[in-house]
C-alpha cells in the first residue's frame, strides 16, 4: 500500500488524518512543522504528501516550492482554509496537484488522494535514464552505449533506486529501510551490492555514474539533467 506524509500543525487533526489513513490500509509518516515535513519528503520514500498551508515558521507553499526545486515530484494535496481563487492559484501554480478546502469530509479527501495515486501510476516512466544509460522497468533491460548488462535482481533494484533519485545523495540507512526492508543489515552488504553494480554499469571511456559520498551514501549523478 501506498506511503502517505501527512504535514498539519493542529494536532487534533493530524491524528485524525493519520489513524483515518491508516485504516484505509496506508502506511502514515506525520510532521507537525514545515522543517520537519521537509526533511521528510526529501529522505523517505513517500507516494503523496498532505500538506497544510499555514504551517509555523514557513508555510506550505514554500515547502512545497522547495520540493520542486529539489526535483521531488511527488502528488501533494494541499490543504487549507483559505477558499479564494487567487489563493488556490498560488498554491496550484507553486506545484501542487490538488487543492482542499478546509473544513472537509474525510471522505472526499480519500477521493482526491485515490485520484492523485492513480495519476502518479499513470505518468511513472517506464524507461529511466541517466547519461548513456537506460533502464527498461517493463522488460528489465539494461543498456549503456547501447551495449545490454546483466544485473541481479537486486542490482537491478538498486539501480533503479539511485535512478529516479538521481543527483540526490541516498543513505545507507534509507537504502537498508526502503531497499533491502531491513533497517538493521550491516552496511557492508549493501557496499558490496553497490561495487558489483558498477563494475557492471561504468565504463573505463565514460565519467563514473554513482559516486561515494563518504560516510553517507551514495548519489548518482546525471550531468545532463543537473545542466537543464
Amino acid at each position: 500500500m501506498a506511503r502517505i506524509l501527512v504535514v498539519e500543525d493542529q494536532v487534533k487533526l493530524l491524528r485524525t488524518l493519520e489513524q483515518g489513513l491508516r485504516e484505509e490500509g496506508y502506511e502514515v509518516l506525520t510532521a507537525d512543522n514545515a522543517e520537519a515535513g521537509y526533511s521528510l519528503a526529501a529522505t523517505k520514500s513517500v507516494d503523496a504528501v498532505i500538506l497544510d498551508w499555514m504551517l509555523p515558521g514557513r508555510d506550505g507553499v514554500a515547502v512545497l516550492r522547495e520540493l520542486r526545486a529539489a526535483g521531488l515530484e511527488m502528488p501533494v494535496l494541499m490543504l487549507t482554509a483559505r477558499d479564494q481563487v487567487r489563493d488556490r492559484v498560488i498554491g496550484l501554480d507553486a506545484g501542487a496537484d490538488d487543492y482542499l478546502v478546509k473544513p472537509f469530509d474525510f471522505a472526499e479527501l480519500l477521493a482526491r488522494l485515490r485520484a492523485l495515486l492513480r495519476r502518479k501510476t499513470d505518468q511513472r516512466p517506464v524507461v529511466l535514464r541517466a547519461d548513456d544509460l537506460e533502464v527498461d522497468l517493463l522488460t528489465r533491460r539494461v543498456l549503456r552505449g547501447g551495449e545490454e548488462i546483466d544485473l541481479s535482481r537486486r542490482e537491478f533494484e538498486l539501480l533503479e533506486y539511485l535512478l529516479r533519485r538521481r543527483n540526490r545523495t541516498v543513505t545507507r540507512e534509507e537504502l537498508a529501510r526502503e531497499l533491502w526492508k531491513e533497517p538493521a543489515i550491516l552496511t557492508n552488504v549493501i557496499d558490496v551490492t553497490v561495487k558489483q553494480l558498477r563494475k557492471k554499469i561504468e565504463r573505463p571511456d565514460s565519467r563514473p555514474l554513482i559516486t561515494t559520498i563518504r560516510g553517507v551514501g551514495y548519489a548518482l549523478r546525471d550531468d545532463s539533467e543537473a545542466s537543464e
